[in-house]
């Protein structure tokens, strides 16, 4: 369980570490969110699932577990808001030219 524990670990990092790399190297806001979305909740659940392993008792299990749902549960919603509010705000994006979206949405209120 060690070794696997620490393999859990090792990719997490390194999964975070490609998140950090597309953080500084992609175009545009939605690019750049979608590294630190998607890795990031990969990484994060394979660090946990790392620690759970190493833990040795059952409630470094469903602590870990709690986490992993409460990441998954909140990392989609986190990223669509984010997302959505990049495109009211610059709705140009470097994409080759897709169409606004959002052009028919009723504006936010302040």
């Amino acid at each position: 369980m060690t070794a696997l524990g620490l393999v859990f670990l090792m990719l997490g990092i390194f999964i975070l570490l490609l998140a950090g790399v597309g953080l500084f190297s992609l175009p545009d806001a939605l690019s750049r969110q979608h590294a630190a979305t998607k890795a990031g909740a990969l990484g994060l659940v394979s660090m946990l699932s790392g620690t759970a392993l190493l833990g040795g008792d059952g409630s470094w299990v469903w602590r870990a577990l709690l986490i992993i749902l409460l990441v998954w549960l909140t990392m989609p919603v986190a990223s669509h808001v984010l997302a959505r509010a990049a495109m009211r705000e610059n709705p140009v994006m470097d994409d080759g030219g897709s169409d606004d979206v959002f052009a028919d949405d009723a504006p936010l209120r302040d």
